[in-house]
């Protein structure tokens, strides 16, 4: 029989040989570079006495750097400010990475519909099994690193299931969060089940990792920019932050490739796969409408991070009495600050790459194209939420 009369489907990833060349090529070469017994061996040879006197990150990625609490650091404590922005982020992309896994396979499942669909199930599958060796990593470095500085979790966290809040600080209570499981545990069917729900996922996460993109690879800079003599010394984290963004590179390329070269192979969407498109994109938009001074780069909702840098002030790293570390936080979130400046700056080269991204998909409406949510934020909002919110925090906290 011939081949196009064995086909059940209007359409077939052959027919579209540069997009299949494209997928064909990346997940080849992802295979070639994959950097998973990298981050494997240097996750095992860490070891926070070898590394702890030293920066991990360019000096910008700090916790909270360019708030009074940075200025008035001496040289050992910015180090560690330096050290817990990346246990901070790396945090929070242990979250994102959760979710990404399991929607890989719902995504994938969904592109069964696809005639010759195998490579693109091959990369998500093989993107899978890298994500599980960042995770790992990031979490063993990260954990080590909390139990010598506090003895406690301060930004980790045990292991959690795909469905809770991507942002691990977050504007949220019980039913919110019981809110976000349903539409997730609904998200995660429908994109099995419909090719253009699993292709449409692809343009979330690419959207979702844009960012990330951004900032990761200022952080594998750190690392990239040495020579091999010095990479030989270098901090074990920095090195992890290269291997991660090098996998990563791979990752959004494919975002694109089946978010948006191979979605355009279906056909036009319904009036409800457009819906669950426009709610998909704008829940991320409003998921990133924040923006954080306590891990610039991250969307983060502040006054959820306030017990967070309360606990850091008050450890023998800086050890503040209560009433200094409720006055510290008053400076570095409530009043004006280069700290809050430079992470709305962020947030703002986001919502612009953000834009940039979406402005060629045809199916969304106006206010996801302006960038929904993202769109309403400013310093000014921002300083009256943290003032509002640090004065309950205050009544707790006494």
């Amino acid at each position: 029989m011939k081949k196009e009369l064995s086909q059940n489907f209007d359409y077939c990833l052959l027919d579209d040989a540069i997009t299949h060349k494209k997928l064909k090529f990346n997940y080849k070469k992802n295979k070639e570079q994959d950097h998973t017994e990298l981050l494997d061996a240097s996750a095992n040879r860490f070891d926070y006495e070898q590394c702890k006197d030293s920066y991990w990150n360019p000096e910008k990625f700090s916790l909270l750097y360019g708030t009074p609490l940075w200025e008035q650091a001496s040289q050992s404590e910015r180090i560690i400010l330096n050290q817990l922005y990346w246990v901070a982020y790396y945090s929070q992309i242990i979250s994102a990475e959760i979710a990404t896994i399991f929607f890989n396979q719902t995504a994938a499942a969904g592109l069964y519909g696809i005639e010759d669909f195998r490579i693109a199930c091959e990369t998500l599958d093989f993107e899978s099994m890298q994500e599980r060796a960042h995770i790992d990593a990031f979490k063993k470095i990260s954990e080590e690193v909390e139990l010598k500085l506090f003895g406690e979790r301060i930004f980790t966290y045990p292991m959690r299931p795909y469905y809770y809040e991507t942002m691990i600080f977050q504007n949220t209570n019980a039913i919110k969060k019981f809110w976000k499981r349903l539409q997730l545990q609904a998200y995660s069917v429908l994109s099995s089940g419909n090719a253009f729900i699993a292709c449409q996922y692809l343009t979330v996460r690419g959207l979702r990792t844009l960012n990330g993109k951004i900032i990761q690879h200022q952080l594998s800079e750190f690392y990239s920019s040495l020579s091999e003599e010095e990479r030989l010394k270098a901090p074990v984290p920095s090195a992890v932050s290269y291997y991660h963004f090098m996998d990563e590179s791979y990752h959004f390329n494919s975002s694109n490739i089946i978010g948006t070269d191979l979605l355009k192979l279906l056909k036009t969407p319904t009036s409800f796969e457009k819906n669950i498109a426009n709610l998909g994109i704008k829940g991320t938009l409003k998921d990133h409408s924040n923006f954080s001074t306590m891990v610039n780069g991250i969307f983060w909702y502040d006054p959820a991070t306030f017990q967070a840098a309360y606990r850091v002030m008050r450890s023998k790293i800086f050890n503040f009495s209560h009433a200094e570390a409720i006055e510290m936080l008053e400076k570095c979130f409530c009043k004006e600050n280069n700290g809050i400046h430079e992470s709305f700056k962020t947030h703002q080269v986001a919502l612009e790459s953000y834009r940039n991204y979406l402005s060629g998909i045809d199916y969304l409406d106006e206010y996801a194209l302006r960038g929904g949510k993202m769109n309403e934020t400013s310093i000014e909002k921002y300083l009256i939420q943290n003032t509002n919110e640090l004065n309950k925090f205050k009544k707790k906290a006494a």
